[in-house]
């Protein structure tokens, strides 16, 4: 063995490449996609939540966000790290959400995994979208075309809330 070879490795911790972000700017697929690329990864899936224009039946115009952020972005740490016990070989976690009035077809929300296999990156961002509508402090207010409006905590959210 060679006592002058130096392997090489990294000092910081796989989280460091994760990307957490609550923000009032809108939200960009292709921004997202280059903070979750890695060179071990096989596949990065993103997913994208976007404004629609009907809830229930009834028309909407506009969703309002709003959240408690360093709560929300703790919440996403804790995503991150639930996402790491179940696939290990994760090599990014990226989750943004958007706050603020947003109109139909606008972004609301974007999490994107980047892992050695598509399984596993499908898995884990189904895994982290779902958790997040269920335990991240944001609420969205619905207004709806007939001038009224309801505020709906995403946490509260069931399977008929999946946006």
């Amino acid at each position: 063995m060679n006592s002058n070879l130096t392997v090489p490795f990294s000092t910081k911790p796989q989280q460091e490449k994760d990307n957490f972000s609550i923000t009032i700017a809108p939200l960009s697929i292709a921004d997202i996609y280059a903070l979750a690329e890695n060179p071990a990864n096989g596949a990065i899936v993103v997913m994208s939540g976007m404004v629609r224009n009907q809830t229930d039946g009834k028309s909407v115009v506009a969703l309002e966000y709003q959240s408690y952020q360093p709560m929300a972005l703790k919440v996403f740490e804790q995503i991150a790290t639930e996402l790491r016990s179940q696939w290990p070989d994760i090599n990014t976690v990226v989750i943004h959400h958007r706050v603020g009035r947003l109109k139909i077809g606008e972004i609301s929300v974007l999490v994107a995994i980047g892992c050695p296999h598509r399984s596993e990156a499908f898995e884990a961002c189904r895994y982290a979208i779902d958790t997040l509508k269920h335990t991240a402090p944001i609420w969205k207010k619905e207004h709806w075309a007939d001038g009224s409006s309801s505020w709906v905590s995403i946490g509260a959210c069931e399977v008929e809330c999946e946006e």
